[in-house]
């Protein structure tokens, strides 16, 4: 049985609800794809004779599509352009494949220095998204799937980035609750406010059981040529290997991970780590 033979049984299973919600979505992926360079704005009578159905639907389409800004309308011709907001989807991707080709080989060399997990990881406003894995070869380590999210304020590798960013964009992320994932996860404003002033002022990121138990890990940004934080290195393993002592002497290993990964993409710091 084939991929789409599942994926057919499966919407034939479901509810008529379910039914109906799983063809809105593809009808809302279909209307994003017509538009092209050759075509940038497209009316509803346009969209709703591609898509085979009646302007009524195309129009509830384009709206929601609006609402969350993946389309815009333009008020002066009364048609639909894409939004902003897939510009933001696409430089996220963009950036993924970015940092993730020029780091592949730096990562290599700090997991074969610590034989420790490496991860790279990007910022998703409250979340990180791990998009790079290198396991540890001992018994006992840390791994991170591909795509997995975190609270970003819980993680060595969250911290690592927003103690970089603005206060406009931390300051709300700071204001929302987050459910802790181990009794050590801090989750009050104030202690984590605490927490990013001092990764700045040892330039990396400290988390103790706090994401995962009975995991360690550091973590240290890496920016881009604006001198923006776009993703982190982090390593982590077992508290039974990673003491104070092993810690402190693999940090600079991960500073200088994340520095050469930074001049890589055209960042230059005003002083060497």
């Amino acid at each position: 049985m084939t991929a789409q033979t599942d994926i057919a049984v499966l919407e034939r299973a479901a509810p008529p609800d379910a039914r109906r919600g799983l063809s809105s979505v593809a009808s809302a992926m279909r209307l994003l794809k017509m538009f092209s360079e050759g075509e940038v704005e497209l009316g509803v009578t346009t969209l709703a004779r591609r898509l085979g159905v009646a302007k009524s639907t195309a129009y509830r389409l384009a709206s929601t599509l609006v609402s969350e800004g993946m389309l815009e309308r333009n008020p002066e011709t009364e048609k639909y352009r894409l939004g902003i907001a897939l510009f933001g989807l696409g430089a996220l991707v963009r950036q993924r494949m970015n940092v993730s080709n020029e780091a592949r080989p730096y990562l290599f060399d700090l997991r074969e220095a610590t034989n420790e997990t490496v991860h790279l990881a990007i910022l998703d406003r409250a979340a990180i998204m791990y998009v790079y894995d290198l396991e540890s070869t001992q018994a006992i380590r840390m791994r991170a799937n591909l795509g997995e999210r975190k609270p970003a304020l819980c993680t060595a590798e969250g911290r690592a980035m927003l103690a970089f960013q603005s206060p406009d964009f931390v300051e709300p992320i700071l204001a929302e609750a987050f459910k802790p994932r181990t009794p050590k996860t801090v989750t009050d404003p104030g202690l984590l406010r605490r927490a990013l002033e001092t990764v700045r002022e040892l330039g990396y990121a400290r988390e103790d059981e706090q994401s995962e138990r009975g995991m360690r890990s550091i973590a240290a940004p890496i920016r881009d040529a604006s001198g923006l934080s776009i993703a982190a290195v982090g390593m982590a393993g077992p508290v039974q290997r990673l003491s104070d002592a092993t810690l402190a002497r693999f940090a600079p290993l991960v500073v200088q991970t994340a520095h050469v990964i930074s001049t890589r993409l055209g960042y230059k710091a005003l002083a060497s780590f």
